[in-house]
């Protein structure tokens, strides 16, 4: 089928799963979700490649599962990254102001800009995101455009998300294997937040949490502006780990326990009842106590909870989620994990879902989706930035210019 529409698509290459969204680019940046694919995802280990000839079998199974879907072939894709390697920072570049009555023009953001992007990372880091925050003026913040200001100095601040560049360029690697372009790379949490998080829930101030099988990527958002991120090498299959060692069981039999029988707290139903275990031909081969299961899953996934409130209280970011919690990836399917995540984080909390979007309800409506669906956002966001508006700098000086060719 033949589109004259622009077609992008997001791929997340995760521990559990590989997940690719096709989305259908529309007037004014409108974007709808026209077909997904997923694969089990084998030979990733806590976010990160290990066995690149099966990462690349599953992106190729979940791309023609979305190509097939959508009635689209794609040609490149927006890919996700993870990994604990991934770290981030904020950092402030200062300018003096050197212009006559110390106006600020356009050569003067482009200056501070410059600065605060010169950081000193590990000389094996390379810059995923360079977001810019406010600037200042004169110690003035929350400045969004000081073009046309006066002052001595001028300050922006920039929220820098960076990671191993051999590690990033590994993902890239695999994926232009499989003949698809990788336009650019995307930090999963950033991704996340673009899919669940409306404006007002930025404003308000927001964070969330994607709990995925190997890692747990997390976003602050406040005053509209992402303002802390990060990873945990913590995740689903973490919990399953556990089981597998406190029962003595296989990690197949651990994951269908925590499956068909788990929960972030302990429940009144699971207190003194025993589950059984069966083999394949459905003999008993063991009892397990249904409420050790739960107490050793609560315990992790508080674990990994009161990890990201710990770094947020000492960022002082805590107390300001006005608008909440949001959780996302497979383990926000876990029951009573908003229970638990509110009981940690002090605040409501819910399983978001995609409304940035509109396209397939059935993908709108899944968290384990939300990355996928985020980094179609981020490409329809890529492509619709504004120009930049025109200052009266800038309209002086093409008017000198066009003087001084006509003089010519």
């Amino acid at each position: 089928m033949y589109r004259h529409a622009t077609i992008i698509a997001g791929l997340e290459i995760g521990t559990s799963k590989i997940c690719v969204a096709v989305g259908e680019l529309g007037a004014e940046g409108a974007v709808t979700i026209l077909g997904v694919g997923q694969s089990p995802s084998r030979g990733v280990r806590k976010g990160e490649i290990i066995n690149p000839a099966e990462v690349e079998a599953a992106v190729r199974t979940a791309v023609a599962e979305a190509e097939q879907m959508a009635d689209v072939e794609l040609s490149s894709v927006y890919l996700g990254v993870t990994g604990d390697h991934i770290k981030s920072l904020n950092n402030r570049g200062l300018h003096r102001v050197m212009a006559a009555g110390n106006e600020i023009f356009p050569e003067d953001v482009a200056d501070v800009l410059q600065n605060a992007k010169a950081i000193n990372l590990p000389p094996e880091n390379s810059v995923i995101h360079s977001i810019r925050q406010h600037f200042l003026v004169d110690g003035q913040g929350e400045v969004t455009d000081p073009v046309g200001m006066h002052g001595m100095q001028l300050a922006v601040d920039l929220h820098v998300i960076h990671g191993n560049t051999n590690r990033l360029q590994n993902a890239i690697r695999l994926v232009r294997a499989t003949s698809l372009q990788v336009n650019e790379i995307v930090f999963n949490g950033l991704a996340s937040s673009l899919a669940l998080l409306t404006p007002e829930q930025k404003e308000l101030g927001a964070l969330v949490i994607d709990l995925g099988g190997g890692t747990t990527e997390y976003a602050v958002h406040h005053e509209g502006i992402i303002r802390h991120s990060g990873v945990l090498a913590l995740g689903g299959d973490h919990v399953a780990y556990d089981l597998a060692y406190g029962f003595k069981v296989s990690q197949r039999c651990a994951e269908k326990l925590k499956r068909d029988h788990g929960s972030a707290i302990v429940t009144e139903s699971a207190r003194g009842r025993t589950l059984s275990l069966t083999d394949d031909h459905g003999l008993e081969i063991k009892r397990v106590n249904a409420e050790h299961l739960q107490l050793i899953m609560a315990l992790r996934l508080a674990e990994i909870f009161e990890i990201i409130a710990e770094e947020l209280a000492q960022a002082g970011w805590l107390e300001r989620l006005r608008a909440g919690v949001f959780l996302c990836g497979g383990g926000a399917h876990v029951p009573n994990i908003v229970a638990l995540a509110e009981k940690i984080f002090q605040t409501k909390v819910a399983v978001g879902h995609a409304g940035a979007v509109s396209g397939l309800t059935t993908a709108l409506n899944q968290p384990e989706f939300a990355v996928a669906i985020g980094l179609v956002k981020y490409s329809a966001l890529r492509h619709h930035q504004p120009a930049p508006r025109p200052t009266l700098w800038t309209k002086f000086r093409d008017l000198i210019r066009h003087l001084m060719a006509s003089v010519r």
